[in-house]
């Protein structure tokens, strides 16, 4: 009995606040229960990303060759340059909302207008970027051919060592082409659109092109992709069975389709995250311009709304590290 009532003794004053343990509200300490369970999903994600990616590291694409784009930059090679300034953007937005949230102590509503709007615009910035970016992943650039046993071989021209797109090697058969349909081929198998070109044009072209050679997808003992002779390449491509462009949930012409359906998943996830974020923070914008927490006497809706923008922030660190760094 004397034990039990010590600890009580010891332990009221921290909890005698009632519905404000640690004199928290009981809002801040909900928004601390989301960000925590949804660090788990996060985490749990993550974990499973890098497992399949250890178990299928000899065929992972590599980030530096997959997101290479930069906007009103066509043709010059900026690997994972926007990449980057997507995530300095991002990083830059938690700074306006840290600034807002010390603006709100101070009661500044002028301040808090002003960095909210700085968030508000970072975070559709990023949004914005990495649909742009998604755009560019499911286009493609190359194409590439994918074999029965889901190999996806690529072109490089041996000349210059630089990859070559079907596109511009593929030659023209004077042949009518039809969308495959279930009801007149293979039942399980359909499309929703052709190919720019077709897996005999672009045989007819490798063939004529004397320079080209085939690259897999599996790496070599330095990290590089493996490149074969043009003899092996002749006979490689004849167990191609149909042409890749860009990457969706079935098809990855960059390598393993692993990646592409955890890059959609993942990023997709988050940038819903960001997205909803944005939606909040104008909200939050627009009360602060009304003076709704003016006349509540605090801004503690822009602090919680801050610990969620933080944990965006901080998951996407993660996820950047995971597919475009490591």
């Amino acid at each position: 009995m004397e034990v039990t009532a010590k600890a009580s003794t010891e332990e009221g004053p921290l909890w005698e606040g009632g519905n404000k343990p640690f004199n928290a509200s009981y809002g801040k300490l909900m928004m601390w229960f989301f960000i925590v369970s949804d660090a788990l999903t996060f985490t749990g994600f993550l974990v499973a990303y890098g497992f399949s990616r250890f178990k299928n590291i000899n065929s992972w694409p590599i980030a530096d060759e997959v997101f290479t784009h930069f906007p009103f930059l066509h043709g010059i090679d900026a690997p994972m340059y926007y990449v980057a300034l997507m995530t300095f953007v991002l990083i830059f937005s938690s700074v306006t909302m840290v600034l807002a949230v010390d603006a709100g102590h101070h009661m500044q509503k002028a301040k808090v207008t002003f960095y909210m709007l700085l968030t508000v615009i970072g975070g559709a910035i990023f949004v914005g970027s990495q649909a742009w970016e998604w755009k560019n992943f499911i286009k493609g650039e190359y194409g590439a051919l994918e074999t029965k046993g889901g190999q996806i071989l690529q072109f490089v021209n041996a000349d210059t060592g630089k990859r070559a797109a079907i596109q511009e090697f593929a030659q023209g058969i004077d042949s009518p082409r039809t969308t495959h349909q279930l009801s007149n081929g293979i039942w399980y198998k359909s499309e929703t659109s052709l190919p720019t070109v077709s897996l005999a044009e672009v045989n007819k072209g490798f063939v004529a092109s004397s320079n080209l050679v085939i690259r897999t997808e599996q790496l070599d003992e330095k990290g590089r992709k493996v490149v074969l002779s043009r003899a092996e390449s002749l006979l490689k491509i004849q167990d191609a069975t149909i042409v890749v462009e860009g990457a969706n949930l079935i098809r990855n012409e960059y390598g393993n389709r692993l990646f592409a359906d955890f890059f959609f998943f993942i990023t997709g996830f988050h940038g819903f995250h960001v997205f909803s974020g944005v939606v909040i923070n104008i909200i939050i914008f627009f009360n602060v311009i009304v003076g709704t927490y003016e006349r509540r006497g605090h801004y503690e809706m822009v602090e919680k709304v801050g610990l969620y923008w933080h944990f965006v922030d901080l998951v996407w660190v993660f996820v950047f590290t995971f597919f475009y760094l490591v």
